[in-house]
């Protein structure tokens, strides 16, 4: 399961432009917090150095926070955060709530393992990578870090499909086709073998008249 992180925020007692500057001059940037089914948007204010430390990860929009307000903790995920478009420095942030029992889409990151063992790669054969991220519908309680793609049995021509794949509990594709992750292409020599000595490959019916003459 995902590593949830604390942050701590103040209270923002008004919105609009001149309280946003206000808050902006003192060292906080402002964000709202909003979601929920019988929960009001709050709008709150956090430490400019602490958040820029967090953006600056790459990893922001798709961490887990619990947002400590006034000794009362909110579990939340950023969904949107604006940048200076001279500095690109946050200056506003909006954090979702994330209820018990609710889902939420996210992209998640693929890790490959078993490169050294496969039999394709082994051969010479070449990874292709058709997705680093994977867009998952996954419960609030259970989203995973990463997935980890197995390669130790792949060879050459083989493709991996989402299908193979063993996600965590409550865990689908947001996708319902059977789509592909990655595949073990042939090594360039290879391909460039099968082709014509004008660099072409021969068509099906050009194909089949080469047999017949043979």
């Amino acid at each position: 399961m995902r590593e949830t992180l604390d942050l701590k925020v103040e209270p923002r007692p008004t919105t609009g432009k001149g309280p946003a500057f206000r808050a902006r001059q003192k060292g906080f940037t402002p964000a709202i917090i909003y979601g929920g089914k019988n929960s009001a948007p709050e709008p709150v204010m956090v430490a400019s150095r602490e958040l820029e430390r967090h953006v600056g990860t790459g990893t922001f929009l798709t961490t887990l926070y619990n947002l400590e307000l006034d000794g009362k903790k909110t579990r939340v995920i950023p969904r949107d955060v604006q940048l200076h478009p001279v500095t690109d420095r946050p200056v506003h942030v909006d954090f979702l709530r994330l209820e018990k029992g609710a889902t939420i889409t996210l992209e998640i990151p693929v890790h490959f393992s078993g490169q050294d063992v496969s039999p394709g790669m082994k051969r010479g054969g070449t990874l292709n990578i058709v997705r680093h991220e994977i867009e998952l519908i996954c419960p609030v309680d259970n989203i995973p870090e990463f997935l980890d793609v197995d390669l130790s049995t792949m060879d050459i021509n083989d493709s991996l499909h989402i299908s193979a794949m063993a996600l965590p509990e409550g865990v689908r594709p947001s996708i319902k086709r059977d789509f592909t992750i990655a595949s073990v292409v042939a090594p360039s020599g290879r391909q460039e073998a099968a082709t014509t000595e004008e660099g072409e490959a021969p068509a099906e019916g050009e194909a089949a008249a080469t047999e017949e003459k043979k």
